[in-house]
């Protein structure tokens, strides 16, 4: 028995069984999109991962507590006026059905289309001209006439 713990304490973590759960809403098809694009680039890179991928709209509470990491992928424009608002069925789950689900400690990535991603590492002091470049770019992306997701 000791061997087998061996054995699969020697595979290298990259390819270990893990299980990624993609929970999604989209509103015109380019969230659900951008989900199978990366569902297909996962697959032949971590080859050891499981991956499924629930609509938002069919998603309970619960389910954001399955997979060892949760990716919430959402469409985020024209609903509802106000810019970066998200898609209804996500913000329904999120905010109504899983209102009191405790998720501290769950890894978890998030997608958000039509919205340009606003990333600060480490501690945010100092990065004040980031903050201000980001917020620049979306004012800039709002105000375009584009057929936004």
């Amino acid at each position: 028995m000791n061997n087998i713990a061996n054995a699969a304490e020697a595979v290298p973590h990259f390819i270990q069984r893990r299980f990624l759960h993609i929970v999604f809403a989209s509103t015109s098809g380019h969230t659900e999109y951008v989900v199978e694009a990366l569902i297909d680039s996962l697959k032949s890179i971590t080859p050891g991962w499981e991956i499924e991928e629930t609509m938002a709209e069919k998603a309970q509470p619960q389910d954001l507590l399955s997979g060892d990491v949760l990716l919430l992928a959402s469409a985020t424009w024209n609903t509802g006026g106000i810019e970066g608002q998200l898609n209804p069925h996500m913000w329904v789950l999120l905010h109504d059905k899983a209102k009191t689900l405790d998720l501290a400690g769950k890894p978890c990535a998030c997608i958000g289309l039509g919205v340009p991603a606003l990333k600060i590492t480490d501690e945010p002091y100092g990065q004040e001209e980031a903050v201000r470049v980001w917020g620049k770019q979306l004012v800039d992306a709002s105000s375009k006439q584009v057929d936004w997701c």
